[in-house]
Parts: structure tokens; C-alpha cells; sequence
């Protein structure tokens, strides 16, 4: 009798031990603070909701920046760290050159469900190494756009009758607003002019927009191209110097400037949506918009960048197959879901989203997702992308010529140079 006893209770032992290993767990580190932050944490309680019994995604959430590309390559060398994580796509050339990632196979992607034809082509191409390979799977476009008061822009003939600005495109039409916008305590235009990353973003959309090209061949702003960027920052220069913005204005000042309604537009990060709609719907923000950055020059086109998904290359310990497998099923499920992330300003990478009459009816997104077809990331380069050389050569250089401190022209040869120097 008590060795039945015991036969029984071992293999009831046994059978809470196999119920237990049933349900996998994720490792998740990202770097999304603020709205961005809330609104993960929703979709990431609503995935082990689903999932319960199953699958746990066990998300850490660390500091932004370098401080969080760092501490992915360290723990990579060494073999440790998350099964998955958040990663820009601006800064895949660093993940690869550091060995920080994991190639993402074609078949293992298919088997997900994961398509390339489900994304942009340029923002897919993105999550791509300077080797051709895949290392991310994109979740959103992020970009910059054009905030705008309604009232201001009709008050001078600026607003067209589908409430949208008119009379912006080509730099001699957009200088000619930013004149008339500017009247007795108000100004034009809000930029933060004190900010090292919005002033790259600016700087390298009105670069694009004249078919100017940053790096290639791993020579900076070389030939006709210095002239362009000599060009961009004049003209950036032009609006600080004429007292259509204010100079050596601080991030938060900037929105300020614009949410108070002491300037008529404002140049800034989609992810600021949501500070306007919560200022909306608590009745403290006029009647307001968001549109794609207008064309000053040839072609539209707008800085970018993407939130994507990577898995880390742990050395000597590597995300096994099955977990790679769980990993990528798991990435789909947030593309899938990205209507959701869409709600802090996000275009959602995923086409099928994009093309929902969902996204269709969420405003201002939808009004400027037409940027997601002209978006230009940044240039692939482990100098370049977020809190990176680049962005400190354009705190350096192009900020104070825009804020009237230097020449345009010594601005630009001194960022060429400095990268230059960096990149030998």
C-alpha cells in the first residue's frame, strides 16, 4: 500500500513538473519611457493575458540611449541578457559591428508569419545590416511633422477649406508664411533650437528633400553635397535670424511656445501626439493638426527612424531554436496589434495596420501617414542614428548657425570634417 502511495505521488510529482515546464517565458528588455512606456506596458499585459498558462513575457525596462545600446553589447559578449528586445533601427549598424545581434533568418521568418511584403520597403531595408541580412523586424515608423493651429493659419489665409494648411510647399512659399505667421507676440514657427536631435532631423529631411546625400562610399557631405547642406542650414538659419522662431529654445519650451499659442506652428517628433490630444480633451488646447513636413525643395521626404524587435546574439549562449521560434510568433502578435502603439503618434510598420480603416479614422496619424512612403532613415553608419557622432556633430555645428552663432558654410565643412576625422 505505501509503495502505490508513493508510486502515485511521484508521478503526480511528475505531472506537476511537466505542468509547470509548460509555460515558456520571455526575457524583454526595452527603452520606452514616458507615453511610449504606458502604452507598451498595455500591450504587454494584454499579450500575457492572452497568453496566460502559456507564454509570460518578462519585460525590464532600462535607460535610453547609450546607456541601453551599451549595456545589450556587454551582456551579449558574455552570454547574457533577454530572448528579445526593442532596438532602433538607425542603430543596427552598431548592433552588427559589435556583435550584439542575431541574424533573422527568411525561413524561421515565414514561419512566424513575419513577410517583408507586410512592411515598407525602406523602413524593412532598415532593419537590415550594412551585410544585406535581416536583424530586426520594424514595429513603427517615427518621424517628425508639422504641428499647426487652425485658427492661426486661417486668420491668415493659410487654411484650406479641408482644414489642412495651404500655400507651404517651396522655400520662397514657406519663408512667405513664416512672414505673415509672425505678428505682435506670436511667432511662426516653434523648433527646439537647443536640441541636438531635432535639429539633425530638420537638417537632414530639407537634405533629402533636395536629393542631398549625407554619407556615401564612407565620405561625408562630399562634393556638390557640402553646397546642400550650406544651403539647408542657411535656411534654417534664415528662420531664427528673421524672428520667425525663437533662437536657443530648450525641448520642453518649444512645445510650450506652441501648446500656449505664442506660435502658429511647430516643428517637432510624432510622439508628441499625445500631449496635444490630452491638452484636447481637457479643453486647454485650441483646435489643432499635424501633417507631413511640407516640401521646401524637390521631392517630399522626412527623417526617420523605426522602433524594431531584435534578438541578441548571447555568446556562447545562444536564444535557442524553439525560443527564437516563440520570440518571432510573439513580434508578429505586437505588429498585429499595433494600432494600439499607433495611439502614441506611431505609424504602425505593419502595411495590413497601416491600411485598416482603423488607422484610417485615428487623427492627426492618418493625416500624415503619407510620410511613411518618402521617409529617409538615417545613414548606415555606426556614427550615425540615435544618440550618436551624428547627432552630436549637429549640436556642435549646424545648431549654433542656425541659432545665428556661426556661418553657414564653416557649419557644414566642420560637421563633414569632424565625421570624417571619426570615421578614419
Amino acid at each position: 500500500m505505501i509503495r502505490k502511495l508513493l508510486c502515485a505521488a511521484a508521478a503526480a510529482s511528475a505531472l506537476m513538473v511537466g505542468v509547470a515546464q509548460a509555460k515558456e517565458t520571455i526575457v524583454w528588455w526595452d527603452f520606452l519611457g514616458g507615453g511610449d512606456g504606458v502604452r507598451m506596458k498595455a500591450l504587454l499585459e494584454e499579450f500575457n493575458k492572452e497568453h496566460a498558462g502559456s507564454i509570460e513575457i518578462q519585460p525590464t525596462t532600462l535607460e535610453w540611449g547609450v546607456p541601453f545600446y551599451t549595456k545589450v553589447q556587454t551582456s551579449a559578449a558574455v552570454g547574457e541578457g533577454p530572448d528579445v528586445m526593442t532596438y532602433h533601427e538607425s542603430r543596427m549598424p552598431l548592433g552588427v559591428s559589435t556583435g550584439s545581434l542575431s541574424p533573422l533568418g527568411s525561413e524561421e521568418l515565414a514561419a512566424a508569419g513575419v513577410k517583408a511584403g507586410d512592411f515598407g520597403a525602406a523602413d524593412w531595408k532598415a532593419a537590415q545590416g550594412p551585410d544585406g541580412k535581416q536583424y530586426a523586424v520594424p514595429l513603427d515608423i517615427h518621424s517628425i511633422i508639422l504641428y499647426y493651429n487652425k485658427t492661426l493659419l486661417k486668420q491668415a489665409g493659410l487654411l484650406g477649406d479641408d482644414g489642412r494648411p495651404k500655400g507651404l510647399d517651396g522655400a520662397a512659399n514657406w519663408d512667405a508664411a513664416l512672414a505673415k505667421l509672425t505678428t505682435n507676440g506670436v511667432s511662426a514657427l516653434s523648433v527646439p533650437t537647443a536640441d541636438n536631435a531635432s535639429v539633425w532631423r530638420v537638417f537632414y529631411t530639407l537634405l533629402n528633400q533636395q536629393d542631398g546625400v549625407f554619407l556615401k562610399d564612407g565620405k561625408f557631405l562630399d562634393g556638390d553635397n557640402l553646397a546642400k547642406a550650406t544651403a539647408v542650414i542657411g535656411e534654417m538659419q534664415k528662420w531664427v535670424k528673421s524672428g520667425w522662431t525663437p533662437g536657443k529654445t530648450e525641448y520642453p519650451a518649444s512645445i510650450a511656445l506652441f501648446t500656449s499659442g505664442k506660435a502658429a506652428m511647430h516643428i517637432n517628433g510624432v510622439w508628441e501626439i499625445p500631449t496635444m490630444v490630452d491638452l484636447a480633451k481637457s479643453g486647454k488646447l485650441f483646435d489643432w493638426g499635424a501633417i507631413q513636413i511640407p516640401t521646401l525643395y524637390t521631392h517630399p521626404a522626412t527623417w526617420a527612424d523605426s522602433h524594431a524587435f531584435a534578438i541578441p546574439d548571447r555568446h556562447g549562449n545562444p536564444v535557442s531554436p524553439a525560443k527564437r521560434a516563440l520570440v518571432l510568433q510573439t513580434i508578429h502578435w505586437f505588429n498585429e496589434h499595433s494600432l494600439a502603439w499607433a495611439g502614441g503618434g506611431h505609424l504602425p510598420a505593419s502595411l495590413p495596420v497601416q491600411d485598416s480603416q482603423a488607422f484610417k479614422d485615428l487623427k492627426p496619424n492618418s493625416d500624415y501617414a503619407s510620410l511613411a512612403k518618402t521617409a529617409v532613415f538615417d545613414p548606415v553608419s555606426t556614427l550615425a542614428g540615435v544618440a550618436s557622432p551624428v547627432y552630436d556633430a549637429a549640436g556642435n555645428f549646424a545648431m549654433p548657425a542656425m541659432n545665428g552663432e556661426m556661418a553657414p558654410a564653416d557649419a557644414a565643412k566642420q560637421m563633414r570634417d569632424d565625421l570624417q576625422n571619426q570615421a578614419k
